[in-house]
């Protein structure tokens, strides 16, 4: 079984998540590890599938966002990356509490 085939492990899991750190909502200026948009990472048929959801529907910055969290991901791994969309709606209570000092009370 070559490296491709094996599951994710949880430090590749913890690379892959920090690397999107620097992934950030442009119109909000918060990451998207922050928001909470970054809902699952892991292993499907050999590649690292992240799953995301926006904190509006019909971001008009989604295809970008996506890419960027794309690149970041590909950036600390080898195996191919897929970022894909949830079905789940966005809520404030997702967010960090870094995110939500910074953003105050007003979510």
């Amino acid at each position: 079984m070559n490296e491709a085939q094996q599951p994710l492990s949880e430090q590749e899991i913890a690379r892959i998540r920090e690397a999107l750190r620097d992934v950030y909502d442009p119109e909000i200026g918060i990451s998207v590890v922050d928001l909470g948009m970054v809902r699952k990472i892991e292993e499907v048929d050999g590649e690292v599938q992240i799953t995301m959801i926006l904190t509006v529907p019909f971001c008009p910055l989604a295809r970008v966002i996506l890419e960027e969290a794309r690149r970041a991901a590909q950036a600390v791994t080898e195996r191919p990356v897929k970022v894909v969309m949830g079905t789940e709606c966005w809520d404030p209570s997702m967010m960090s509490n870094e995110a939500h000092q910074r953003l105050g009370s007003g979510f």
